[in-house]
């Protein structure tokens, strides 16, 4: 079932440590909910993050592929780029892993900088073909917003910035949205902040009289969250009840979930 006939691209970014792969985690155990929704996660952290909060085994990553096509051309002088795309995409479906309800792609390690700009670009665009086989695609990006734009997509629907209550986090969420408007850095229909590990409502609306983003929405310091974490634990089998699950619920039906 497409939303609204079409694809539902979301991409969650925001400062280093401020808890966006968890706040990622927590869109998809609410999305994976929905049986109605073929859903398609992309870690693009090198890092690789989100697999390890979903517990997801990454065989390969789609820098894997195109390290293994790159290799491959060395041998040859020239390579036809329909028969380059016809490789990678042949290979893209070794990189999908199957989790409860959707499927997993890792985009890996940044790709080098030189000659090999035609296969990044043939990535991007056999991702983007990728993604018109599902109803929603949720995009963990690494710090900062271009990366999203060069290495995943082209454009998003909605961009989730997410921020502690940090003066430093919320300035760099502002400079991510700043970005996207004036440089045209990702081609993006709306954009909202998400305030991370607040103690109470009087804490966020302080914050958001500084800011003149919209917001969101703003999840709680969670002690349940805080463990799940610390010990190792996939967010997917965290209950339904605990707060900051109730908050990141509140902020999906925000943007029509």
């Amino acid at each position: 079932m497409k939303i609204g006939g079409k694809t539902r691209r979301i991409a969650v970014c925001g400062k280093g440590g401020v808890g966006k792969t968890s706040m990622t985690a927590l869109m998809l155990k609410h999305l994976s909910g929905r049986k109605d929704l073929k859903i398609l996660a992309v870690d693009a952290d090198p890092a690789v993050g989100l697999a390890w909060v979903l517990d997801v085994n990454v065989k390969k990553t789609v820098n894997d592929l195109r390290n293994e096509i790159i290799e491959k051309s060395r041998d040859r002088e020239k390579i036809a780029r329909q028969e380059l795309a016809e490789a990678v995409d042949y290979k893209l479906f070794d990189a999908l892993t199957e989790g409860n309800n959707f499927a997993f792609l890792a985009i890996g390690r940044p790709e080098s900088e030189g000659c090999y700009c035609r296969v990044n670009d043939l990535l991007k665009e056999i991702i983007e073909s990728l993604s018109a086989d599902f109803d929603v695609v949720l995009i963990d990006g690494e710090a900062g917003i271009e990366q999203v734009n060069r290495r995943v997509m082209k454009e998003v629907d909605d961009l989730v910035l997410v921020s502690d209550p940090s003066a430093k986090g919320v300035r760099v969420a502002e400079a991510l949205w700043n970005l996207v408007r004036e440089q045209n850095a990702v081609a993006c229909s709306r954009a909202g902040l998400v305030l991370n590990r607040v103690r109470d409502g009087e804490e966020a609306k302080g914050v958001m009289e500084r800011t003149s983003l919209e917001l969101f929405g703003w999840i709680p310091e969670d002690e349940r969250l805080r463990r799940q974490d610390v010990e190792g634990k996939s967010f997917l089998d965290l209950p339904d009840d605990f707060p900051a699950g109730a908050a990141v619920a509140g902020i999906m039906r925000k943007l029509g979930f």
